[in-house]
């Protein structure tokens, strides 16, 4: 298959692309499928989690409880390392 993109599209994926994460564009359009599948595949229960999760977050920040953001940034780099290794074909 060949798919003609857009030119903002083109500029999305040579964004991904630049961040040295993926190897090349497939590999950007496969991450994303993967993660709106997952999303679209969430159950009421996990929606509803991930909405007391954000509640969470909102009420620690109003009682001025933030996490640093080097710290954030370790966290959320960790989790996105975590879940493309679960993801990724077993070599």
């Amino acid at each position: 298959m060949q798919l003609n993109l857009p030119p903002d599209l083109e500029t999305l994926i040579n964004k991904r692309l630049s961040t040295g994460a993926y190897s090349n564009a497939e590999d950007v359009l496969r991450q994303a499928l993967e993660a709106q599948d997952a999303q679209e595949s969430w159950t009421d229960d996990e929606r509803q989690a991930l909405s007391a999760h954000i509640e969470e977050g909102y009420q620690q920040a109003e009682r001025g409880q933030l996490v640093a953001e080097t710290e954030a940034r370790r966290e959320i780099d960790a989790l996105k390392q975590r879940w493309r290794h679960e993801r990724s074909p077993a070599q």
